[in-house]
Protein backbone atom coordinates (compact mmCIF):
# COMPACT_ATOMS: atom_id res chain seq x y z
CA UNK A 1 0.00 0.00 0.00
CA UNK A 2 1.24 3.70 -0.60
CA UNK A 3 2.39 5.63 2.25
CA UNK A 4 0.72 9.19 2.69
CA UNK A 5 -2.48 8.35 0.70
CA UNK A 6 -5.07 8.72 3.42
CA UNK A 7 -6.00 12.12 5.74
CA UNK A 8 -4.89 12.55 9.01
CA UNK A 9 -7.66 11.28 10.83
CA UNK A 10 -8.03 12.77 14.38
CA UNK A 11 -10.06 14.10 17.20
CA UNK A 12 -11.56 17.32 16.82
CA UNK A 13 -14.58 19.26 19.55
CA UNK A 14 -17.88 20.08 17.52
CA UNK A 15 -19.68 22.87 18.44
CA UNK A 16 -23.66 23.12 17.60
CA UNK A 17 -25.58 26.03 17.57
CA UNK A 18 -27.33 26.14 20.69
CA UNK A 19 -24.03 25.55 22.14
CA UNK A 20 -23.67 21.48 22.98
CA UNK A 21 -20.58 20.49 21.97
CA UNK A 22 -19.34 16.72 21.25
CA UNK A 23 -15.75 14.96 20.25
CA UNK A 24 -15.77 13.11 17.16
CA UNK A 25 -13.15 11.85 14.69
CA UNK A 26 -12.41 13.62 11.37
CA UNK A 27 -10.46 14.89 9.40
CA UNK A 28 -11.31 18.45 9.64
CA UNK A 29 -8.58 20.44 10.82
CA UNK A 30 -5.75 19.69 13.17
CA UNK A 31 -5.60 17.54 16.04
CA UNK A 32 -8.14 19.54 19.11
CA UNK A 33 -9.71 21.72 16.59
CA UNK A 34 -12.94 23.49 16.83
CA UNK A 35 -15.60 23.43 14.53
CA UNK A 36 -18.51 25.49 15.17
CA UNK A 37 -21.61 25.04 13.48
CA UNK A 38 -23.74 27.38 11.66
CA UNK A 39 -26.78 25.32 10.89
CA UNK A 40 -27.47 21.38 12.95
CA UNK A 41 -30.10 19.15 12.86
CA UNK A 42 -31.68 20.84 15.74
CA UNK A 43 -32.41 24.29 13.60
CA UNK A 44 -32.22 23.01 10.19
CA UNK A 45 -36.33 22.50 8.72
CA UNK A 46 -35.10 19.42 6.77
CA UNK A 47 -35.04 17.99 9.82
CA UNK A 48 -37.37 20.02 12.04
CA UNK A 49 -40.09 20.03 9.48
CA UNK A 50 -39.89 23.90 9.65
CA UNK A 51 -42.91 25.99 8.49
CA UNK A 52 -43.36 26.07 4.91
CA UNK A 53 -45.39 28.48 2.74
CA UNK A 54 -45.75 28.76 -0.75
CA UNK A 55 -44.60 31.97 -2.76
CA UNK A 56 -47.17 32.72 -5.32
CA UNK A 57 -44.89 33.92 -8.39
CA UNK A 58 -46.88 34.87 -11.14
CA UNK A 59 -49.97 34.08 -9.83
CA UNK A 60 -48.80 29.96 -10.62
CA UNK A 61 -50.16 28.83 -7.14
CA UNK A 62 -53.36 30.92 -7.68
CA UNK A 63 -53.84 29.61 -11.50
CA UNK A 64 -53.27 25.75 -10.31
CA UNK A 65 -55.42 26.20 -7.60
CA UNK A 66 -57.93 27.62 -9.26
CA UNK A 67 -57.53 25.13 -11.82
CA UNK A 68 -57.92 22.19 -9.50
CA UNK A 69 -60.04 23.39 -7.19
CA UNK A 70 -62.89 21.10 -8.04
CA UNK A 71 -60.36 18.41 -6.55
CA UNK A 72 -60.98 19.75 -2.89
CA UNK A 73 -64.84 19.10 -2.69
Amino acid sequence: MKKDTHPDYHTIKVVMTDGTEYTTRSTYGEEGAVLQLDIDPTTHPAWTGGSQHLIDRGGRVSRFQKKYAFLNK
